[in-house]
């Protein structure tokens, strides 16, 4: 063929369509799906909120106070252990990491238990170089 010829029929296919049989999909499914179409990101022109929601959690909001019973003086005192009302929704990083920031001691663990009268205990462990009558005084406890 002359290359002419062959432009030709290159360009008959093109406006034609080449020699294509049309496949009918086959479907497995008697329910339709309708296709993932692309979702783009929200690019809004101005913020809803006028100012950016504070934490709720914050270590002020998490250690309520320390508990000063005859049962928390022992375990001052026998376990080297501080106890606190805390927030019910903290968890025990969070008043780990709470403790560090208010009191600035290390604290080795963290046991919690939910009071009957709904309200949340934390013992927190001192690490063994911190004694915690030292630290109650500190902190007001005793």
């Amino acid at each position: 063929m002359a290359p002419n010829k062959k432009a030709q029929a290159a360009q008959k296919a093109a406006l034609h369509g080449g020699k294509a049989t049309k496949h009918k999909k086959i479907r497995t499914s008697v329910k339709f799906h309708r296709p993932k179409t692309l979702t783009t990101a929200r690019k809004p022109l101005y913020p809803r909120r006028s100012a950016p929601r504070a934490p709720r959690l914050d270590k002020y909001t998490i250690i309520q106070h320390p508990l000063a019973t005859e049962s928390a003086m022992k375990k001052i005192e026998e376990r080297n252990t501080l106890v606190f009302i805390v927030a019910k929704t903290a968890n025990k990083p969070q008043i780990k990491i709470a403790v560090k920031e208010l009191y600035d001691i290390d604290c080795t663990k963290v046991n919690t238990l939910i009071c009957p009268n709904g309200k949340k205990k934390a013992y927190v462990r001192l690490a063994p170089d911190l004694v915690a009558l030292d630290v109650a005084n500190k902190i007001g406890v005793i």
